[in-house]
């Protein structure tokens, strides 16, 4: 690392800030430094609002004389039970600990903490480009500290543990999952020797609660291109434990000389596709798991070869057993990503045939505010190394989004009031329920999407209400209720 990027690192902490936290060091005697993530940010060049001190001795009672000095608009938090403390002024964070060293049960990644010496702290960090620290006294500001080489690590682009990686990832497994996520966002390689350790410690993860890994994997999939660190994932032995129908998707297999894609590497060149264009995490989600049912659809038919019947279908059914377990949302963002994987067939179905317009109404009906969410995803997914068939699928999406706007049913469809409700249906048969009254509105709801009817046209509605309800063994009740005005409803049709 040349002093030419040291020097530019000490002009980004040469401010009145730190210089106070400095100020507040001195008065009580201590020593103080800005340490791990942060220092690393500053040489890599990458933004960072939260920024950690250590000190030898309390952490506390350093950050309280910061905050005095900081004045009006600072906030304290204090920590007892961890020995830190938080000195939040606007949008920055300061975190301070005393310096530490901690030892290990095997049973448990929570450590037992004892008072320790600066050298001890930054052995005890993750990574060695973590691993660095800067004095930020008056007497010594911006001297270097980097005991494990973690400058030149940084240079290098690798990620490598200061001590025994055995060692540190048995005492807290959680750390590999931080290798994997750091390599994913950093694009750094992981150490041949760490990347072993991570593989004979994989079952240690099983320790680790799953609202601390789903952390990790959020920052994954946060990632310019996720797809890097589900490989590790996959690749290091993390993978089978932490989502094993993920895990299942790896492999190609060859009957009578026919192969199927291998729909793991498929997946990750969809996530990336997808990530390219959106930033939205739950499309990413919907990306990963748009085939996750092709293991257990895979069947062999010696007329078509593979096939992957329903796997949309089923795919979406295990879509909130994975969330469950895995400690994802169980709430819309679930039903999100279920939602589009069962309909992320229906749009290649489109551009493989006649665009049709009753076929677009059924689509913009179906997929509702998604549908631009679903368009992507379904352009991702085209990942064949056919140029030619890329071109012309792409180019038939194409005509899918123009009939889309040609026809402007998006918002005809979400304005769209039924022309007769399940309560009319109930009243004019005299009936207080049953399936009967759903087939009758999907009867109407089919009729007007295909463009039999038009969307209010109440007495069309009627007749194929009466038609239906005929056909299903129903007759009016012998007082029908005399109603001609457009049901105010909102129920769906």
């Amino acid at each position: 690392m040349t002093s030419e990027r040291l020097d530019k690192v000490i002009a980004k902490i040469d401010t009145p800030l730190y210089h106070t936290i400095g100020e507040a060091a001195d008065s009580i005697g201590r020593p103080c430094y800005a340490v791990g993530g942060c220092v690393r940010d500053f040489f890599l060049g990458r933004p960072s609002k939260d920024i950690d001190f250590v000190t030898v001795g309390s952490g506390i009672e350093l950050a309280e004389v910061v905050a005095k000095l900081l004045g009006k608009g600072t906030h304290l938090t204090v920590f007892r039970n961890f020995g830190t403390a938080q000195v939040k002024r606007r949008s920055v964070e300061l975190e301070f600990v005393g310096a530490r060293k901690e030892s290990y049960q095997r049973d448990s990644r929570k450590p037992i903490v004892e008072d320790g010496t600066l050298d001890e702290d930054l052995s005890r960090r993750d990574f060695t480009v973590n691993a660095l620290a800067i004095r930020i006294n008056r007497e010594g500001f911006g001297e270097l500290v980097d005991l494990f080489d973690g400058l030149s690590d940084m240079e290098k682009g690798i990620l490598r543990t200061p001590l025994d990686p055995d060692i540190t990832f048995s005492d807290d497994p959680l750390r590999m999952m931080r290798a994997v996520r750091f390599a994913t966002q950093l694009q750094f390689e992981i150490y041949p020797e760490t990347f072993a350790a991570i593989r004979r410690n994989a079952e240690r993860l099983r320790i680790i609660s799953r609202e601390r890994i789903v952390d990790e994997l959020m920052k994954i999939m946060g990632s310019p291109r996720p797809s890097i660190g589900w490989q590790l994932l996959l690749d290091s032995g993390l993978l089978p434990i932490i989502m094993p129908e993920l895990a299942a998707m790896k492999g190609v297999q060859t009957v009578n000389g026919r192969s199927h894609k291998d729909n793991f590497a498929h997946t990750l060149e969809v996530l990336d596709n997808v990530s390219a264009k959106s930033d939205n995490i739950w499309l990413r989600w919907a990306a990963l798991m748009h085939d996750i049912a092709k293991p257990v659809t895979k069947r062999w038919d010696e007329k078509t070869g593979w096939t992957f019947h329903n796997h949309n279908f089923i795919g979406s059914k295990m879509v909130p057993r994975i969330f469950r377990y895995m400690r994802l949302p169980q709430d819309q963002k679930m039903k999100y990503v279920a939602k589009l994987v069962e309909l992320h067939m229906r749009p290649i179905a489109l551009v493989e045939d006649e665009v049709t317009d009753s076929a677009v109404r059924r689509l913009i009906n179906d997929a509702g505010d998604d549908l631009e969410d679903l368009m992507t995803l379904c352009e991702a997914d085209i990942t064949s190394k056919n140029r030619e068939k890329v071109r012309r699928l792409l180019a038939n999406f194409a005509l899918v989004r123009e009939k889309i706007s040609d026809l402007n049913v998006r918002d005809e469809i979400r304005k769209l009031q039924p022309p007769v409700d399940g309560n009319e249906i109930m009243e004019i048969f005299g009936i207080k329920g049953g399936p009967v009254i759903g087939t009758i509105k999907s009867a109407i709801k089919n009729a007007i999407l295909d463009g039999i009817i038009a969307p209010n046209d109440r007495e069309a509605a009627l007749g194929i209400m009466y038609r239906t309800a005929a056909d299903n063994g129903l007759t009016p009740a012998s007082h029908t209720p005399e109603r001609t005005e457009t049901s105010n409803s909102t129920s769906d049709i």
